[in-house]
């Protein structure tokens, strides 16, 4: 296949997500309606048992969205008016958001080479104020969690991971959301296990943190149902509960399937010396990573988005193009000149299940055209 051939290829398909599996799916919407089983009902209990079993965690809680799961799970864990946490600038303004309105202050820091946070730059950061890391387990990659613990051990700091990206990801055979005192995951339809709507779980070993989450989640009901403190309302309800269990069933396939799109990414675009390139698949033997995003840096980028656009290939900048720092209302002062020069250059490349290797290759050989351009 050539760039000349007409061929419409979107950053994401969000249709795919319906139409790929609409028998199945529209089983589980009559199953879950003729029951009338919408909220907090079996198919939740059983999606929460089935995916702390994936992950070899003790508790799994669905919530309502990934942003909730990381408000409450700082907030079970005691973080609060004061405190200071600290986060990769780049991730999503709900990393941020989250520290915010659990009442802490949002310390941003750089990311490292592989665009997740940089251990060097949390050590820096730490002031007597500190009591939490917040890494953003990004692209479906795993930080340096050997790292972070022991500068969280000596600094007796607690760890809450943001792991919306990265459901699967493994650093030295540990999966990702299971390093600190709370894991939390995202199921926005577009996530490598997405479902029909907006969904999350927050995931724990805690006793103590997994009965406060319990209560946050529900209006303060405890697990007794009875209400024992202040909470919210956010669960997540039982319709995407049965379509994320299904869905969780071939997970293991999903994974493997992007981490081949991945790999012809990765052996394409190698030769492309104007482009730097995620680490591929098989390229460190401590990360397992499950590709929630194929992020390149490109130079040249704007001009080769718009090529791009040009032959009807999507792309997208990560965050809208800017880091959380340099969002200026949001009151940071901080400058972070490596986080800022990756965000000059950082571009997101289609990567999910309705694309096939022939359209990989098919917008790999765009981006060859486009360097190839006086």
């Amino acid at each position: 296949m050539t760039p000349t051939q007409i061929r419409c290829i979107p950053f994401f398909d969000y249709p795919h997500l319906f139409l790929s599996e609409e028998r199945e799916l529209s089983a589980i919407f009559r199953d879950v309606g003729l029951r009338g089983a919408f909220i907090l009902q079996e198919d939740l209990i059983r999606f929460e048992r089935n995916l702390a079993a994936y992950l070899g965690m003790k508790y799994a809680l669905g919530v309502g969205n990934a942003t909730d799961g990381l408000l409450l799970a700082l907030l079970a864990a005691g973080i609060g008016p004061g405190d200071e946490a600290i986060f990769c600038s780049h991730t999503m303004v709900a990393t941020a958001a989250a520290i915010h309105f659990a009442g802490a202050i949002p310390v941003p820091v750089e990311c490292a080479k592989d665009h997740l946070i940089d251990p060097d730059a949390v050590e820096r950061a730490i002031t007597p104020r500190t009591r939490a890391i917040l890494p953003t387990q990004l692209n479906g990659r795993t930080a340096d969690m050997q790292a972070l613990e022991r500068i969280a051990k000596y600094h007796d700091l607690i760890i809450i991971e943001d792991a919306a990206q990265a459901l699967g990801s493994r650093f030295q055979g540990r999966a990702a959301g299971t390093f600190g005192a709370a894991g939390v995951f995202s199921f926005f339809p577009a996530k490598t296990l997405g479902c029909l709507g907006d969904g999350g779980a927050v995931v724990t070993n805690n006793d103590e943190i997994y009965e406060s989450l319990v209560q946050l989640r529900d209006h303060g009901r405890g697990s007794e149902g009875e209400i024992v403190s202040w909470g919210f309302n956010s669960r997540l309800d039982t319709l995407q509960a049965a379509i994320l269990d299904f869905r969780l069933g071939s997970y293991d396939t999903t994974v493997e399937r992007r981490r081949v799109l991945a790999d012809t990414y990765h052996n394409r675009l190698r030769a492309i010396g104007q482009i730097k390139r995620p680490p591929g698949p098989e390229d460190d033997a401590d990360h397992f990573d499950v590709f929630q995003n194929y992020e390149i840096e490109a130079e040249r980028r704007d001009e080769l988005r718009a090529f791009l656009k040009g032959h009807d290939v999507g792309s997208t900048l990560p965050w809208g193009g800017k880091a959380v720092h340099q969002w200026p209302r949001l009151g940071f002062s901080t400058h972070l000149p490596f986080t800022e020069r990756v965000f000059e250059r950082a571009l997101l490349l289609p990567l999910n299940l309705s694309l096939t290797e022939d359209d990989v290759h098919h917008i790999c050989n765009i981006i060859q055209d486009f360097y190839r351009l006086p």
